[in-house]
């Protein structure tokens, strides 16, 4: 588990540096995701020995136990939201609004592209739910 919550770690830290260091708009940790996802693709090639081979194959059980306790990853989120609460007494109706529409929005665009490949895929809508 050592290992394999460092070779997650060292991934978002190569992230960070490279977001940082070439001053991209995107995220760290999501470029270290993409890291991690091409070192779980490319593992094989890299491990030739049994003993490498499974140590590398122990960060599935590692990332699931991290995702089976994400919502103490939520935590300094919720913080924040307490820490400003000021902002969002201001903004509150607005920040409401806005969820609200683009929850919305999401669902209409989501069905939409629902649809249009359900077509382009020659499966028929007859509006019934099986």
């Amino acid at each position: 588990m050592l290992i394999a919550l460092s070779v997650i770690l060292l991934c978002q830290l190569a992230g960070e540096a490279l977001a940082r260091a070439a001053q991209l708009p995107l995220p760290g940790p999501v470029l270290g995701m993409a890291f991690l996802f091409c070192v779980m693709l490319l593992r094989d090639r890299f491990a030739q020995t049994p003993a490498v081979q499974t140590r590398l194959m122990t960060i599935e059980p590692t990332a699931s136990s991290l995702l089976a306790h994400l919502s103490l990853m939520f935590v300094p989120a919720g913080v924040g939201v307490v820490r400003n609460l000021g902002v969002l007494a201001h903004y509150g109706v607005q920040l409401f609004l806005a969820l609200i529409l683009s929850t919305f929005l999401t669902l209409v665009v989501s069905v939409a592209v629902f649809r249009m490949v359900s077509r382009l895929l020659g499966e028929t809508d007859t509006g019934e739910l099986s």
